[in-house]
């Protein structure tokens, strides 16, 4: 196996990337790995080589690249989801009360909040899955990838960017999503890859939306499967959050994932 950080042209800017090649030559299938909120971090760089083993073309796209990657630590963006959970919805919803809310922070924590804040907004994850389809493109012209057969998956927000990709990529083979939010509803017919979805069943901010995504994608007539592992939360894949991580779940849907994409 061989990796490498490489760039590439997202949308309307470059992004980094991380890049993990099976051993051999041949035509591989590929897969991009979307990131969680937590950005490119080593979990999900071992999830692109556990991938390459397995004989995938592996690439998992850095979308904080540039301006985002200073203000997106892990610590801030900690700081920022604990505010995020504790601020009413009437305060989230009002801008100027939002801002009054955010008083009581240092500029440089303010700072933080608005930017992640701003990430979480449906219209930035909507570019983020622009800068998905540069990712796309460039696999596209990698040597030793089908390009018939290039998939997505994600976690957490690269599970809600991974369904957005797949309502605008119409070339996109398979797409997995990880504990994502659903695509707008109204994109469902715009969607040409087969879908699986990969939930937990104490996860119900998320999981509770499936069956209505699960409706849509049948008038559709798009091909979508997904699996409730009971007691899971939130993030269950995630091995390196002792909280959340359930070794059990997390193996059994990495054998469906890897099923689903074979």
């Amino acid at each position: 196996m061989e990796t490498k950080e490489v760039r590439l042209q997202g949308d309307d800017r470059e992004i980094d990337a991380y890049l993990a090649l099976p051993s051999g030559e041949g035509s591989y299938p590929a897969i991009i790995v979307i990131h969680e909120i937590w950005g490119l971090d080593d979990h999900i760089r071992d999830i692109a080589r556990r991938f390459a083993e397995q004989g995938f073309v592996a690439l998992a796209p850095d979308l904080y690249t540039g301006e985002w990657r200073e203000a997106m630590n892990p610590q801030r963006i900690m700081a920022g989801m604990q505010f995020m959970r504790s601020a009413p919805p009437e305060i989230q919803r009002d801008p100027s009360r939002l801002a009054q809310a955010l008083e009581q922070f240092s500029p440089e924590e303010r700072n933080a909040l608005q930017t992640l804040m701003r990430v979480m907004r449906p219209e930035q994850r909507a570019s983020f899955a622009e800068d998905v389809l540069g990712v796309i493109r460039y696999l596209d012209r990698e040597p030793g990838v089908d390009p018939a057969r290039i998939a997505c998956l994600g976690f957490c927000m690269g599970g809600g960017i991974t369904a957005q990709v797949a309502t605008k990529a119409r070339d996109l083979w398979r797409a997995v999503i990880f504990y994502g939010e659903s695509p707008p509803l109204q994109k469902v017919p715009d969607i040409h890859a087969e879908v699986l979805g990969i939930y937990g069943g104490a996860d119900a901010r998320i999981t509770d939306t499936v069956p209505e995504f699960a409706r849509a994608m049948a008038e559709a007539g798009k091909p979508f499967s997904y699996h409730v592992f009971p007691g899971a939360p939130h993030a269950f894949f995630n091995d390196t959050r002792e909280a959340t991580y359930r070794p059990e779940a997390a193996a059994a849907a990495w054998t469906t994932t890897l099923s689903f994409l074979r």
